[in-house]
């Protein structure tokens, strides 16, 4: 038998880094650390805004929905999934992501590999020191591999 990479992890509801920036709340559920980047897993417990069209270099995504009715765009096809529904988005394929209800719904997401913890790491760390928004998200982005793109890219 293979030896594991990472030891068994096993948290509560309430366990995890807890990443509060600008009024949003993520719990990293599982990182780069404890899965020995294998994935991320992070809920959004007080939901983020609409993410406007962008693409990933590097990470996959996929979203468990828990609250709230949710409206996915990847390449030119649309997705709306409820409570208790997944969405997988592949790398390199621009996306886009908002709520039926604006900020409403919780959201479970797993990010491969792992790592991608660090970009709300960089947001939480500008926010609690009154950093700017812009330049934190400019930060995130360049730092893990994401491109911004309009509405016609």
């Amino acid at each position: 038998m293979a030896e594991p990479a990472a030891p068994p992890l096993a948290r509560d509801h309430d366990g995890g880094e807890r990443l509060v920036f600008w009024g949003t709340t993520i719990v990293v559920r599982a990182s780069a650390d404890t899965t020995a980047g294998a994935f991320t897993l992070f809920e959004e417990q007080t939901p983020i805004l609409d993410t406007s069209r962008h693409v990933h270099r590097d990470v996959d995504e996929m979203y468990y929905v828990i609250e709230g009715d949710h409206v996915f765009v990847c390449g030119d096809r649309e997705f709306t999934v409820g409570p208790g529904g997944t969405l997988f988005l592949p790398r390199g394929i621009p996306h886009s992501h908002r709520r039926v209800v604006p900020r409403t719904g919780r959201l479970l997401c797993m990010t491969s590999p792992a790592g991608f913890e660090g970009f709300f790491r960089i947001l939480a760390e500008a926010s609690g020191s009154g950093g700017s928004f812009d330049e934190a998200y400019r930060r995130a982005s360049r730092e893990h591999g994401v491109t911004w793109l309009g509405p016609d890219d």
